[in-house]
């Protein structure tokens, strides 16, 4: 059976729950889409973990190479990936007991969805975080720290 992503229901609640995001693929390139969402995550009041190993800092966010690497537990793993690379970055994040694995607008993998819901994670594909946060009508969190 193909996957389908939750209900806009469903969406809104992992929004409201969650206080951290993993941005695999955070860019410093304010010309990327990747910088805007992350921007666009920070301002509504998460914490954003960037995920680039190529990055030391994201909109003053200290960067990880790696899920791993991330020092706190972690809500929603949102990726900015080609498709193909998405398996592994998947079974990451089962491995880091995140419970939300997204996947940004255009990008979509039934491999990494198997991997991801298998290790209990729900899965979200081929949908902007940041968009979905707007047209939800998303509160911003006021309580990221906590």
């Amino acid at each position: 059976m193909p996957h389908q992503n939750p209900t806009h229901d469903q969406i809104r609640q992992i929004l409201a729950d969650a206080r951290t995001i993993a941005l695999v693929g955070a860019t410093s390139n304010p010309d990327k889409a990747a910088h805007g969402i992350m921007r666009k995550l920070l301002s509504a009041g998460y914490t954003v973990f960037p995920v680039n190993p190529r990055e030391t800092e994201v909109l003053g966010q200290k960067a990880y190479a790696s899920l791993r690497d991330i020092p706190e537990n972690v809500d929603i793993v949102d990726v900015f990936r080609r498709a193909e690379d998405t398996p592994p970055i998947a079974a990451e994040a089962v491995g880091i007991g995140a419970k939300v694995f997204w996947l940004q607008s255009g990008i979509t993998s039934a491999e990494a969805a198997v991997l991801a819901e298998t290790g209990g994670l729900t899965v979200v594909m081929d949908a902007c975080i940041g968009s979905m946060h707007a047209v939800l009508n998303v509160p911003p969190r006021t309580d990221a720290s906590s």
